[in-house]
């Protein structure tokens, strides 16, 4: 039951970021029809190309999304282990974390964990390793408690 929330919460910052950028996307589509010409020539112009910029790099955080939902669309909250993978919740001696996408600080009964990518540089330490691992990252020492 605890995968399967921290799932949910993982599946909500993505549905909540795409809802957020294609406001975004929107409110710059909006702006940049509604640019007028003016006297002064290129400020219409301008105004244009900074709305079409907006609407470009709002495209390019919503394909990162994508990438992000594909990586969920791959993890099976119910899965079972005794190595940590994505899908994996890993209790440390330094925090909890869910490996699954970098969705941040999650709290699911009262419990904090991190949302963290395979590829970050805490989940590459953890991957594949079991209970009573330790490693070092950036000063701190990380003790694997548990992995469910």
């Amino acid at each position: 039951m605890l995968k399967e929330e921290l799932y949910r919460l993982c599946i909500d910052f993505v549905c909540k970021r795409e809802a957020e950028i294609k406001k975004g996307i929107a409110e710059a589509q909006d702006a940049a029809n509604n640019e007028t010409k003016s006297s002064a020539g290129d400020k219409y112009e301008t105004g244009r190309e900074v709305m079409q910029q907006e609407i470009n790099l709002n495209l390019a955080r919503l394909n990162e999304l994508g990438t992000l939902r594909a990586t969920l669309d791959h993890i099976t909250p119910t899965q079972t282990g005794t190595a940590a993978l994505p899908g994996s919740v890993v209790y440390t001696n330094n925090g909890n974390f869910y490996i699954a996408i970098g969705a941040g600080k999650m709290a699911v009964d009262g419990t904090s964990f991190f949302g963290i990518s395979a590829a970050s540089p805490i989940g590459s330490k953890l991957l594949g390793k079991k209970a009573g691992y330790s490693f070092d990252l950036n000063g701190n020492k990380f003790v694997i408690e548990k992995i469910i």
